[in-house]
C-alpha cells in the first residue's frame, strides 16, 4: 500500500477520526439507551461527561508533552488500541449480563486518558502535514468529523439498537477503532526538528507536561485569547447545551420536535464547515474569529427568544454554522505563532483551561435555571421581560440564554477593542515555517 505524504496524509486521517466519532457516537447513543432503561434515571448517562472530561484536567499537560516527545503516529495508534480495548472489555460486560454502572464509568474514565493522549497529537500534526495557506480550510474539514458525527449517529443509533441491541452498536464501534489503527499503520507523520523550545524544556516528562502553560505565561497575547476563548467555550458549550434538552421541550411539548430542532440546528456546523473550508477565512485570521463568535452570541440570545420549532431550529442553525469559522482560524493562528516541537503542549495547555471552565458551567446552569430563573416566571416582575421571552414553562431559561448570549457578544467587543489582539498575527513566528516540505 502507497502512503499517502503531507496534506493527503491529513485528510487521510480525518476521514478515519470521522468514521471512528461516527462509531463511538452511536455506540453511545446504544449504551445510553441502555442505561437508562436499566436505571430509569438520566444522571448516570450525566455523569459520563464527567468521567470523559477528567483526565483532561488532571492530565492534559502530559498529553501534550507525549505529543511533543514521542512519535505523533504511534500515540494516536496507541489511544486508538486502547480505545478499542476499552469497546471490548464494555462488550464482554454486556453479554456477560453482568453489566455494573462502575465498569462503564472505569472504561469511560480510561477512553478520558486515551483522549488525552490522541488530541494533542493530532492537532500538532497539522503543522507537520498541511502548508499555511491551507490549513484554515484543512482545520475546517476536522471541525465537520463532530458534528457530522452527531448527525449520523442519532439517525443510526435507534435503529440499531432495536436491530442488533447495544452489544451490534458496540461491535460497530470496534469495527471502526480497528480501521482507524489500519490507516494508522499505513501513514507516516514527522515529527519536528529539535529547536530551542525543545532544548529548554523540561528534562522530565512531568515538568515538560506545564510548558505550554509556561509557554501561555511568556505570551500574554495568546494567554489572553486562550482565556478568551475557554470562556466562551464554556458559555457556549457548558451553559448553553446543558439545559438545551430541557429547554427546547417547554418550547415545543414533544420528544419528535425536539429530535427535528436539534438535528436542524447541529446541520449548521456541517454547512460552516465546508463554507469554511471552501472560503479559507479572512487575513488577518482574528477577524474570522471575533467576527464570528460575535455572531454566535447573537445566535444564543435569538434562541433565547424563539418560542416556537422553527425559530429555535433557525437560531441554533445560526449558532453552529459560525463555530466552525472561529475554531478553524483560532487553530491556524496557534499552529503559525507556536514552534512546531511545542504545539502538542500548547494546544493541551488550551484543552485544560476549556476542560476546567465547561464543566463549571454546566453545574451552574441548571441550579440556576431551577431555583432563580424558572421560579421567577411566576413572579409579578417577570412582566418586564415576559414581552420578549415569554411567561411560560422555559421562559426563564430564555431569559439566561438572551443573557448569555450579550456576555458573549460584550465579551467579544472587548477583546476585538484591544489593538494586541487584532495584532496577534502581525509578528513574524520565531521558527521556521512548519510544513515546509508538505506539498500543497
Amino acid at each position: 500500500m502507497k502512503r499517502p505524504d503531507g496534506a493527503a496524509t491529513y485528510y487521510v486521517i480525518v476521514a478515519t477520526e470521522a468514521l471512528s466519532l461516527i462509531g463511538s457516537q452511536t455506540s453511545g447513543l446504544a449504551v445510553g439507551i441502555a442505561v437508562f432503561r436499566l436505571t430509569g434515571h438520566a444522571t448516570p448517562i450525566a455523569l459520563v461527561s464527567v468521567f470523559l472530561a477528567a483526565p483532561w484536567i488532571v492530565l492534559g499537560g502530559l498529553g501534550g508533552a507525549l505529543a511533543d516527545r514521542f512519535d505523533r503516529r504511534s500515540l494516536m495508534l496507541t489511544a486508538n488500541l486502547g480505545y478499542a480495548v476499552a469497546s471490548g472489555l464494555l462488550l464482554l460486560a454486556f453479554v456477560s449480563g453482568a453489566f455494573r454502572l462502575w465498569e462503564l464509568y472505569a472504561l469511560t474514565l480510561a477512553n478520558g486518558v486515551f483522549g488525552v493522549v490522541e488530541a494533542p497529537a493530532l492537532q500538532a500534526s497539522v503543522a507537520m502535514l498541511v502548508p499555511d495557506r491551507h490549513r484554515d480550510r484543512a482545520n475546517a474539514i476536522q471541525q465537520l468529523s463532530y458534528p457530522g458525527a452527531v448527525v449520523l449517529a442519532a439517525a443510526f443509533a435507534g435503529v440499531l439498537y432495536a436491530a442488533v441491541g447495544v452489544a451490534g452498536a458496540i461491535v460497530v464501534d470496534l469495527f471502526t477503532f480497528m480501521v482507524a489503527v489500519a490507516v494508522l499503520l499505513a501513514v507516516r507523520i514527522p515529527m519536528p526538528e529539535p529547536g530551542a523550545e525543545s532544548r529548554s524544556a523540561g528534562s522530565g516528562l512531568w515538568r515538560q507536561s506545564l510548558d505550554g502553560l509556561r509557554y501561555l505565561a511568556g505570551a500574554p497575547t495568546l494567554l489572553a485569547l486562550c482565556i478568551y476563548i475557554s470562556l466562551i467555550s464554556a458559555t457556549a458549550g457548558g451553559f448553553f447545551w446543558a439545559l438545551m434538552t430541557p429547554y427546547v421541550l417547554d418550547r415545543v411539548h414533544s420528544t419528535t420536535t425536539l429530535g427535528l430542532v436539534v438535528g436542524t440546528g447541529f446541520s449548521g456546523a456541517i454547512a460552516g464547515a465546508l463554507a469554511m473550508a471552501a472560503w479559507g477565512g479572512t487575513r488577518p485570521r482574528i477577524h474570522t474569529v471575533m467576527a464570528s463568535t460575535l455572531l454566535a452570541g447573537v445566535g444564543i440570545s435569538l434562541t433565547g427568544l424563539a418560542r416556537s420549532a422553527v425559530p429555535l431550529a433557525a437560531s441554533l442553525f445560526l449558532l453552529t454554522f459560525v463555530i466552525p469559522f472561529a475554531n478553524a482560524a483560532l487553530s491556524s493562528i496557534f499552529q503559525g505563532r507556536v514552534a512546531p516541537g511545542l504545539q502538542g503542549r500548547v494546544f493541551a495547555a488550551m484543552g485544560q483551561l476549556g476542560a476546567l471552565l465547561a464543566p463549571l458551567a454546566s453545574l451552574t446552569a441548571g441550579p440556576l435555571a431551577d431555583r432563580v430563573f424558572e421560579p421567577a416566571v411566576a413572579r409579578p416582575g417577570w412582566r418586564a421581560v415576559a414581552w420578549a421571552v415569554g411567561a411560560a414553562p422555559g421562559a426563564g431559561i430564555g431569559l439566561m440564554y438572551v443573557i448569555a448570549g450579550l456576555w458573549m457578544v460584550g465579551l467579544t467587543a472587548a477583546f476585538y477593542a484591544s489593538p494586541a489582539v487584532r495584532r496577534v498575527e502581525a509578528a513574524p513566528p520565531d521558527h521556521p515555517t512548519a510544513a515546509g516540505a508538505a506539498s500543497a
